[in-house]
This record gives C-alpha cells, structure tokens and sequence, in this order.
C-alpha cells in the first residue's frame, strides 16, 4: 500500500511512500518536452511540459508511480483494490488508460484548477498496458502550490474531491477516511487536560499523551490517521535541507519494515523507496529501504528540448559515513 503527501514551507513540496511485496526496477526517469506520448484514444502529444517523477520504462514507455512536471504540478497513483472501478470507452467523453493518467495530466495541465477542468469529460477506462501489465486499480493525488485533490474512479463514475489535509492512503474512498478524522480531534501534540472526571486526579506520567489513542498499525485507515496528525501539526525550518529532512521524517511516521506485513509466499510488503519532490525548483529527492541516503536528481539540469527519455537507477545499497 502507500501514503502521499504535501508539505509547505518557504517552498512547495510532494511526495510519496510506495510500499509493496516486489519491485519492478523502477528509475527516476525525466520526460523532456518533445518526447512522443501518444495515447490509447490516439491523441497524439509530442510537444508538453516536462516531467520528473518514479518510473518503470517498459519499451520506452514511462509508467509513472509520481510524478510532477516543470509547472509546479505534482501527481500520484496509489493503490485502490476493491474500490477502483474503470469503465467502458464513451464516445462524448475523453477515455483515458490508468496507465497513461498521470502522463496525461501532468503534460496538458500547469495547476490543480486546470486538471479539474480537464477531468470534467474525463472516463478511465478498463485497459491494461499488455497482457503482462495489466490495469493496477488505482485512485489520484494531484497537488500544485496551493491545493490538492483525490481523483477516484469507482462504479458511480468519476469522483473528485478537495484534499484539505494534503493526504492519501489506501482504502477505504476518500470520503470516508476524511470523515473518520472526526474520531481523533480530541488529540492534541500538548500535554492531556483532565476531563474525565473533577474527582480524580491524574499523573501525566509521560510526554505524548495528548496524542494517546493515535493509531500505530499499518492499515491504510490508520495510516491517512497517523501521516495526518504528524503533518499537520510538523514544524521546521524554511530552507531546503530542513524542509526536506521534514518531509521525509513525516512519511517516516508510516513507514513499513520487512516483516511486518505478511503477504504469504515469503513476501513482505516494505517500504520500497519515499520520495520528496521540490514543486518550486524540478528537484526528486529520493531514499530506498536499502539506502537511507538522501539522493537527488535536478531535472533543469537536463536537456529538457530533448525527445529521449532519460533514467537514473536508483541507488542500492546502504551508504555509511565512517568518523573514525
């Protein structure tokens, strides 16, 4: 599963956590702006902004995971099982693949306000890449510098809401993981008030308990909770090491460790790699579960006229400083 996030400071920043059982040898992979999409309802887009994010190349075709492109507009894919529902083609509407969503979006749109514009006569239809990559049931974060929102295509049709808290896990639908906040306002980053009762005293025997009933597990329900509370209530400092450091510590809250999530056959979902994105300045941060690094790729320091994909493999690896 995964959890996404935004983070404001002096500048804008998007980011995610992609936790799954295996890995597909995903790249940082940057899309100059004459690279040639062309996409499954034939429209073909051969001049668009530029974009930046995590991929897997498959035939010189960058299935993003997340991505933002040089306007400052970031976009994230999700896992959505038993909740994503993609349609059959419609003539009076724009049908497009999930796995072309975010290439889609990000080389049309500069802002959240022109996604939303865009989506109106959108339909995500049921195809898959090839046989052996089949439709991922998926749901969407799309954030620029000043908001943020979740698309979900579901058997309804196509759902778009405001994401306030900057957030996405998992299941269940948007809608219900905003509304189960509701169960934690009472939580608070300062020190317990007693109001259980006026006839007994209580010891504030630790710091925390403010936060005392704030979930720890891995669902994805606990996590939106947990990612939450941490960014919401997260200080730092306004420059790009602090910010940075922040961002990462926040998707740190949520973060899951070989072992603890079973999922049969010797498999465990981890952690794969978090990722920080710089909306202001075109900069991936990334890390990997085998390398804690820090790991920077500056898409302005790339030929963006180009047409030709261009790929970073991520580092492997854990890069320890000795002192002594």
């Amino acid at each position: 599963m995964c959890t996404a996030i935004t983070y404001v400071t002096k500048d804008h920043y998007f980011g995610r956590n992609l936790d799954l059982e295996y890995s597909y040898q995903e790249t940082v992979t940057i899309t100059p702006r004459n690279y040639n999409f062309t996409f499954s309802n034939k429209e073909r887009k051969d001049n668009h902004y530029a974009l930046i994010g995590m991929a897997y190349v498959y035939e010189d075709y960058p299935l993003y995971y997340d991505a933002i492109n040089e306007k400052g507009l970031g976009m994230a894919g999700l896992n959505f099982p038993g909740n994503a529902y993609y349609h059959e083609p419609k003539k009076d509407k724009t049908n497009i693949a999930p796995y072309e969503f975010i290439p889609y979006i990000l080389t049309n749109c500069a802002t959240v306000g022109e996604a939303k514009d865009l989506l109106k006569n959108a339909n995500i239809v049921q195809i898959d890449f090839n046989e052996h990559l089949p439709a991922s049931p998926l749901h969407w974060i799309i954030a620029d510098k000043k908001e943020a929102i979740v698309i979900e295509s579901v058997k309804e049709g196509l759902k778009v809401y405001d994401n306030p808290v900057g957030v996405l896990t998992n299941n269940p639908t948007f809608d219900m993981q905003l509304w189960n906040l509701n169960n934690y306002m009472s939580l608070s980053p300062n020190a317990p008030v007693n109001n259980f009762s006026s006839k007994i005293n209580f010891d504030t025997y630790s710091r925390g308990m403010g936060a005392l009933g704030l979930p720890g597990d891995l669902s994805s329900a606990s996590r939106f909770v947990k990612c939450a509370f941490t960014k919401l209530n997260s200080l730092s400092g306004d420059d790009e090491s602090a910010s940075i450091s922040q961002f990462f510590h926040i998707l740190g809250s949520v973060y899951q460790q070989r072992g603890c999530v079973y999922m049969g056959e010797d498999k465990y979902e981890i952690t794969i790699y978090s990722s920080c994105c710089n909306l202001d300045k075109g900069i991936y941060y990334y890390t990997t579960y085998e390398n804690g690094r820090i790991t920077a790729v500056d898409m302005y320091k790339e030929d963006l006229d180009s047409s030709n994909l261009i790929n970073y493999e991520l580092t492997s690896g854990q890069d320890i400083l000795y002192q002594n």
